[in-house]
C-alpha cells in the first residue's frame, strides 16, 4: 500500500508538470531513488552528491573526462610536502547574496571533519585549514596526503554565517533519523538555486542568476521526479512527461534503442559492486546458525559463497550484458595501476564450494538475512535474488531484506546487517578513496566508516594506511598493491561486477554521460 500511494503521488508530481514546447528549457528528470538528504556532508552517496553538487561547489571541480579544474579556487600551489596554499575566487554570492571567503572554506572543511559526516575520512586528510586573508587559504598537514586534491574535491563548501543562523554547524546525523534546516533547504554558490524539497515525490532546482561561471546549457528550470518502478519511469520517458531517465533498467534498453524520438548515452562507470559480510559478531544478528556461530569468520565459507556465484549468467541474464564481471575490490583498474591480475575472478565452481562448506562444518549450510537497497544500484534487488538462489545450492538459505536506500543506509551505517550488498566509485580513479573508508579496519576519524561488515585485518590495515601518507610513487604502488592482494585473498568482499550505465533521454535533450554517473545540469540543452 505504501509503495503504491508513493507511485501515484510520483505519476501526479510529473504529470503537473508536463509542459508545452514552449517551455523547452525546464528539464524534467527521473530516477529510480531519491537524494538522502540535502546536507552536503552527510551522507557520501553518488545521487545524493550529485543532487547536491548542482547547489553546491567546491574548490575544484570536474571537467567532462573528470580532470580536475579551478572552481571555487581560481590557483593553488604545493609550498612544501605538508603545505597547500589555494587562491579564491573573488566576487562571489551564496544564494541568499552572502559573500563567499575564506571563513567558509575553513568552516566547511571542519564541519565535514565531524562525527557524523560520510566524508569525514576525506576532509580529515586535509589536515588543518588556516584563513591567511579573505581569498587565500593555507592547508597545513600533518603527514604527506599524495592524492590531496583528490580529497579536496569531495568537500562542498556552505557559508558559515547561514550555518550558524539555521543551526546546522554540524552534519546532519543520518543514520539516526536526525531533521534540521540542511535536510530540505539548501544555500550555495552554484549554478541551480533549490527552490523546494519534497522527498521521495519531487525536487525543483531554478537557475542561478547570479552564477560566477559560464552556462553551457540552456536550462533554466530542472524538476527532478523519483520514480521507482522501472516500467512507469519508461513509460514516463515514452509519453513525454518526463524528458531524462539516469537509470533505464538494462531489460529496456533494446525497446528504448529502437523507438523514435528515443536515444540512449552509455558507458561502463567507475563503480564496483559487491557483496560484504559481518566478521565482526561471534553470532550473526540476522540469521540462524548451528551453535550459534558467525560462519563468515571462516575464511572457506566465504571462498565457497564468492566460487557459487555463476557471474556470467547473472551477466547475460539479468544484467542483459550491462555489467563487467571483475574480480577487483576497486572502482577502476587505474586504482592497480592497470595490473591485470587483480581483475581475476575465483572460478565458478560449486563442487569446489560444497566442499569448502563441508570442510567448514557447514555441509548443511545455515540461514542469513541479506540486506539490499532496492533502488541504489541497477538491477539491486534482482541481484541479491539471483543470489540467493545460487547459494541456495550450498544450502545456505538467504532472506533478502530489500528496502529504499534512504532506509538501507541508516540501518548500514550503524552497522545494522549481517551481510548486504554494497556498490563504491565516484570520480576518483585511485585506491585511496576505497582502502580507508571501505575496508580498513574501522576508527575514529572516518577510517573504516563503510566497512560494514566491521572487517578487522591488521596485517592489510598497516599497508593501507601506509600507502596513505607516502610520497614515493613506485613505493606507494607496491604498498597498494600489497594491501589488496592481502584484502582479496581473505575474501572479505565477495566481488561482482562493474556497472556499464544507460542514460535514456529523448532527442530534444543534449546531456554528457560522464564516467561518475554524475548529469552535470549546467551542461544540458533542452531544444
Amino acid at each position: 500500500m505504501v509503495l503504491a500511494k508513493r507511485l501515484i503521488a510520483a505519476v501526479a508530481a510529473f504529470a503537473a508538470f508536463a509542459l508545452s514546447p514552449a517551455d523547452a528549457q525546464t528539464l524534467r528528470w527521473a530516477s529510480q531513488g531519491d537524494p538522502q538528504t540535502m546536507d552536503p556532508h552527510s551522507q557520501n552517496e553518488s545521487m545524493t552528491n550529485m543532487m547536491n553538487g548542482q547547489v553546491y561547489e567546491k574548490l575544484t571541480t570536474r571537467d567532462r573526462s573528470l580532470a580536475i579544474k579551478p572552481s571555487l579556487a581560481t590557483e593553488w600551489q604545493q609550498v612544501s610536502p605538508l603545505l597547500w596554499r589555494f587562491k579564491l575566487r573573488p566576487n562571489v554570492k551564496f544564494h541568499d547574496g552572502a559573500p563567499f571567503g575564506a571563513d567558509d572554506v575553513v568552516f566547511s572543511i571542519n564541519r565535514a571533519k565531524e562525527p557524523t559526516s560520510g566524508i569525514a575520512a576525506y576532509a580529515t586528510m586535509l589536515g588543518d585549514p588556516r584563513k591567511i586573508d579573505n581569498l587565500t587559504v593555507e592547508f597545513h598537514l600533518q603527514s604527506v596526503n599524495p592524492i590531496f586534491l583528490q580529497h579536496l574535491d569531495s568537500i562542498f563548501i556552505l557559508n558559515k554565517a547561514w550555518a550558524e543562523k539555521y543551526r546546522v554547524t554540524k552534519p546532519l546525523d543520518f543514520k539516526n533519523k536526525e531533521e534540521s534546516h540542511a535536510s530540505l533547504n539548501a544555500n550555495g554558490t552554484g549554478p541551480y538555486q533549490l527552490i523546494s524539497r519534497a522527498p521521495g515525490v519531487k525536487t525543483v532546482y531554478k537557475r542561478n542568476p547570479n552564477w560566477w561561471g559560464k552556462f553551457e546549457g540552456n536550462v533554466q528550470d530542472v524538476v527532478f521526479t523519483p520514480i521507482s518502478n522501472d516500467a512507469t519511469r519508461v513509460s514516463a520517458l515514452l509519453s513525454g512527461d518526463i524528458d531524462f531517465v539516469l537509470d533505464p533498467a538494462p531489460r529496456d534498453l533494446p525497446r528504448l534503442r529502437n523507438t523514435s524520438g528515443i536515444k540512449i548515452l552509455e558507458g561502463p562507470e567507475n563503480r564496483v559492486i559487491f557483496i560484504g559480510m559481518d566478521q565482526g559478531r561471534d553470532k550473526l544478528l540476522y540469521g540462524n546458525v548451528a551453535g550459534d556461530k558467525n560462519p563468515f569468520k571462516d575464511l572457506r565459507v566465504r571462498q565457497a559463497l564468492y566460487q557459487a556465484v555463476d557471474i556470467e549468467t547473472m551477466k547475460t541474464k539479468l544484467m542483459n550484458n550491462q555489467a563487467i564481471p571483475t574480480g577487483a575490490l576497486t572502482p577502476s583498474p587505474l586504482a592497480y595501476y592497470n595490473d591485470p591480475q587483480f581483475e581475476k575472478r575465483l572460478p565458478f565452481d560449486i563442487a569446489r564450494a560444497r566442499a569448502l562448506m563441508a570442510e567448514a562444518g557447514y555441509a548443511d549450510g545455515f540461514e542469513v538475512t541479506l540486506d539490499c537497497p532496492n533502488n541504489r544500484y541497477i538491477n539491486d534487488e534482482e541481484i541479491c535474488i539471483a543470489l540467493a538462489s545460487m547459494w541456495a545450492q550450498l544450502k545456505v538459505k538467504v532472506k533478502v531484506n530489500a528496502m529504499p536506500r534512504a532506509t538501507y543506509f541508516a540501518k548500514m551505517d550503524k552497522t545494522d546487517t549481517s551481510m548486504y550488498m554494497l556498490g563504491w566509485g565516484g570520480s576518483v580513479t585511485d585506491a585511496e578513496t576505497t582502502l580507508t573508508p571501505v575496508m580498513r579496519n574501522r576508527a575514529d576519524k572516518g577510517i573504516g566508516f563503510y566497512n560494514y561488515g566491521s572487517v578487522k585485518n591488521d596485517k592489510f590495515d598497516a599497508m593501507a594506511a601506509a600507502s596513505s601518507s607516502e610520497a614515493d610513487p613506485r613505493k606507494r604502488e607496491d604498498l597498494v598493491k600489497s594491501a589488496l592482494r592481502e584484502y582479496s585473498s581473505q575474501v572479505h568482499l565477495i566481488p561482482l561486477h562493474r556497472q556499464i550505465i544507460a542514460w535514456a533521454a529523448r532527442n530534444s535533450v543534449e546531456a554528457t554521460h560522464r564516467s561518475d554517473n554524475w548529469l552535470e545540469l549546467s551542461w544540458v540543452t533542452v531544444r
